[in-house]
């Protein structure tokens, strides 16, 4: 039997993960070359699962140079081996494997698995935002937290919590773990592909920071920020972005 799209990115980020967890635990390595090898290796089992499963389908992942192959195609699975390679070897549990399909240019198929923590969300899911908590929780970024997002925090009264990956951040979201996730320091498509398609699908806000939707049709692989957040924050923290 053919796995359908969201079956398929659902099992190739949680077999991800585990050759990731497997490979952490047995390494003799830590640091950089963990994260190296940790890399590699998901992103070959993935790129291989691809070619096998969906071989007429363009693919664009973080460790491959993007040539231009992608262009123009309905098509297109992207994917992030290992989201927070920082936290991974570092014996973290915030990092994730990411793997989405967009047609068109949208995100409508993805998966984040979170391996350290034994979870793999999908856009299949059939979630619902969860409660929504107030004063309202901002994931950031734990190494560079954007001067924009402590703005925006001061401006709606939100505290902040550092975490670790754009996968992990968006997830805590999902999961009840905070409200707002917003981002302003870059990042690329592979970065906010998949969290973006399995938020969505669960009812939250995704978009950029100026209320446009996320582009995975565009030449450049550059995304330069993000919103993710309950429905229900979504104006006011675009506003205070605005403002």
């Amino acid at each position: 039997m053919v796995e359908d799209d969201a079956a398929l990115a659902a099992r190739l980020a949680r077999e991800a993960g585990a050759i990731l967890c497997a490979l952490r635990a047995d390494a003799e390595w830590t640091g950089k070359a963990l994260g190296d090898a940790g890399d590699s290796a998901a992103n070959a089992f993935l790129l291989a699962e691809l070619a096998a499963h969906r071989p007429d389908d363009a693919v664009l992942s973080e460790e491959v140079a993007d040539d231009g192959a992608r262009h123009g195609a309905k098509r297109l699975w992207i994917i992030d081996p290992l989201d927070g390679t920082r936290e991974y070897a570092e014996g973290r549990d915030d990092w994730a494997v990411h793997v989405a399909l967009t047609i068109d240019g949208r995100a409508v198929v993805g998966a984040v698995a979170l391996p350290a923590r034994g979870m793999t969300l999908s856009s299949a899911d059939g979630r619902s935002p969860a409660p929504l908590v107030e004063p309202p929780r901002m994931l950031v970024s734990r190494s560079r937290p954007p001067e924009l997002a402590e703005r925006v925090a001061a401006a709606i009264g939100a505290e902040l919590i550092p975490m670790g990956s754009a996968g992990a951040k968006a997830m805590a979201v999902l999961l009840g773990e905070g409200e707002i996730y917003l981002h302003a320091g870059g990042q690329h498509m592979w970065d906010n592909a998949a969290p973006v398609a399995v938020a969505a699908a669960a009812g939250l806000h995704c978009s950029r920071m100026d209320g446009a939707p996320m582009d995975y049709a565009a030449r450049d692989t550059l995304i330069p920020d993000l919103l993710i957040c309950h429905p229900d924050w979504a104006a006011r923290v675009l506003a205070a972005v605005a403002g």
